[in-house]
């Protein structure tokens, strides 16, 4: 029988990040299968639309940006952390609105999610990061079912899907930058102050959201 040399014992497993790279690519492969129907129709624009709606809204914008400025007050390894829960949690969000599954208080979440996030950056919270991870997801299976039950009809699922990902991995990463001001004592207050513009801003999503 062939002998396993010492080098082979000992590989080393996959890195944290690329698992989860790897269980977010399965995820969106799996996201096509509603939309199979469409694929012959609509595919740039799929991606071109889906890129295009955590733009559309503040409260996206927003929740997104201050997901990225929390990561950046908790530094490492939580500014890593915090912009993949989100976008990986929120695919899974996206798969339940393409296929019609509903989520009870949507527009209430999206509000919330400026509200606590804004709130966490107001006063530089610092929780264990399994539960910052955890707070960040929740808000993102929000956020994910909104774009997903915006499909516009015709374009493809997967792409759609890979475009709303993609763009709120960008606007993780404007935050992510503004908060690198942290190092500065000037910087720190700045943040904890549009922490609670924040805030405020998802009381006014709320009140909209309950008009």
């Amino acid at each position: 029988m062939q002998s396993v040399s010492r080098k082979d014992r000992h590989e080393p497993r996959p890195s944290l990040p690329r698992r989860t790279a790897v269980s977010t690519a399965l995820l969106l492969l799996a996201l096509a299968c509603p939309a199979h129907a469409h694929a012959a129709h609509g595919e740039a624009a799929g991606f071109t639309t889906g890129f295009g709606h955590p733009w559309s809204g503040w409260d996206h914008i927003l929740a997104m940006i201050a997901v990225g400025l929390w990561g950046a007050q908790l530094r490492k390894p939580a500014v890593w952390v915090l912009p993949v829960a989100f976008p990986l949690v929120m695919a899974f969000g996206g798969f339940l609105g393409l296929i019609g599954t509903p989520l009870p208080g949507t527009e209430i979440g999206i509000a919330l999610s400026a509200i606590l996030l804004g709130a966490a950056v107001a006063f530089e919270a610092r929780p264990p990061l399994w539960v910052a991870a955890l707070l960040v997801g929740i808000f993102g299976l929000f956020h994910g079912h909104a774009h997903g039950t915006e499909l516009p009809e015709g374009q493809n699922g997967l792409l759609y899907s890979l475009g709303f990902v993609i763009a709120t991995g960008c606007l993780h990463g404007v935050g992510i930058t503004i908060g690198l001001i942290h190092k500065w004592k000037g910087g720190q207050i700045a943040l904890r102050a549009s922490g609670v513009a924040i805030a405020l801003a998802g009381f006014w999503f709320a009140k909209e959201a309950l008009a």
